[in-house]
């Protein structure tokens, strides 16, 4: 599948609904180097909304909106977001595990080896990120998320594997997941799970039932030929329940079934 044009993202976006059948639209990512222009019609938190965002904001006024929007430094609430997206450079203070201790680490020492192991763009290594609808943008993106229901995420990883076998592997870290999203995909050129962070879940709406799928976009077409091989193969969404089976009964039930065909058979 040629993914460079319009036409092809919605292609992926119209096959993404048919097999995965998502409630909120794909993202696609498309990360801006120094002196390179946003989309035209790409909304500016600060600038437009006036409001400062979370990174994971972004992404999901994309995906439950539908709008396009533009990150950049100016528009970072998030002092975390903004370390991951390269918009600022990691002092000694974070770097020591001075956020996570007490909340997510008993110490700082603890919290010192999940900050270092936290994937992170280089300062200014990236100039701006954009979020946008897959079926609506006017680029190609460097990295697609779908968000989705666990069975729907399974779907998806059903699919990757289709034609390569073996593993997906994801770690995880009940934190920074704008890493996992952006980042790590990128690095790895890999797709993979993500269990949406508390950040994610307080200031970007992700729901208790929702996983998100992160893949590079080189990988997309993988992802479709592998998402209509497995439909074909029985792997599908929503997911058919055995119905073809004889239950059984509690005791009184049977008692009164063999009653009726006691006398359904007087009756003949």
């Amino acid at each position: 599948m040629m993914a460079s044009d319009i036409l092809d993202r919605k292609l992926v976006s119209a096959k993404i609904d048919e097999y995965v059948r998502p409630s909120t639209f794909p993202v696609a990512v498309k990360f801006l180097r120094k002196g390179e222009a946003a989309p035209e019609k790409a909304r500016r938190p600060l600038a437009d909304m006036q409001r400062h965002v979370t990174v994971c904001q972004g992404w999901a006024i994309a995906r439950r909106y539908g709008w396009t929007t533009v990150l950049r430094a100016e528009d970072m609430k998030c002092p975390l977001g903004a370390l991951v997206a390269g918009f600022a450079i990691p002092n000694k203070f974070y770097e020591e595990g001075n956020l996570c201790a007490g909340m997510y680490t008993e110490s700082a020492e603890a919290g010192a080896r999940t900050e270092a192991a936290t994937e992170k763009f280089a300062p200014g290594e990236i100039d701006g990120i954009v979020f946008g609808p897959l079926a609506r943008v006017d680029f190609d993106p460097a990295i697609l998320i779908i968000y989705g229901n666990a069975a729907q995420v399974m779907r998806l990883v059903a699919a990757a594997l289709y034609k390569r076998g073996g593993r997906i592997q994801s770690s995880f870290a009940a934190r920074m997941d704008c890493s996992d999203h952006l980042v790590v995909p990128l690095r790895t050129d890999e797709p993979h799970v993500i269990l949406p962070c508390n950040g994610d879940r307080i200031f970007a709406g992700a729901q208790d039932e929702e996983m998100a799928y992160t893949t590079p976009w080189s990988k997309v077409g993988e992802l479709i030929a592998g998402l209509e091989g497995t439909q074909k193969g029985g792997v599908r969404y929503p997911i058919p329940s055995f119905l073809t089976y004889e239950p059984g009964m509690p005791k009184k039930y049977e008692e009164l079934l063999t009653m009726q065909n006691d006398e359904r058979a007087k009756a003949e």
